[in-house]
């Protein structure tokens, strides 16, 4: 999963810089989280597409950017996002 997002967020926004942490295992055994992991990440995430915008906006691109993902298997994704 975290190389499916990490895909999807260099094809989309073409970040200069992308991290996305697996912390799956931080929640393991709490409602939501499923046997196995792959639910729940951390991006960070510097590009271009986020000048000018606000957080929320620019949290929204992301969402957007992964909605499949955040409909299905990923149960929480925590973001740090911005321009360069």
């Amino acid at each position: 999963m975290a190389d499916r997002i990490s895909l999807k967020l260099q094809e989309t926004f073409d970040p200069t810089r992308l991290e996305v942490v697996d912390e799956s295992h931080l929640h393991a055994g709490h409602a939501g989280a499923p046997d196995g992991g792959q639910s729940h990440f951390h991006v960070v995430m510097r590009a271009d597409a986020f000048d000018g915008l606000s957080r929320v906006a620019a949290h929204r691109r992301v969402n957007a950017a992964l909605k499949e993902e955040l409909a299905g298997p990923i149960h929480a994704l925590s973001l740090d996002v911005a321009a360069r």
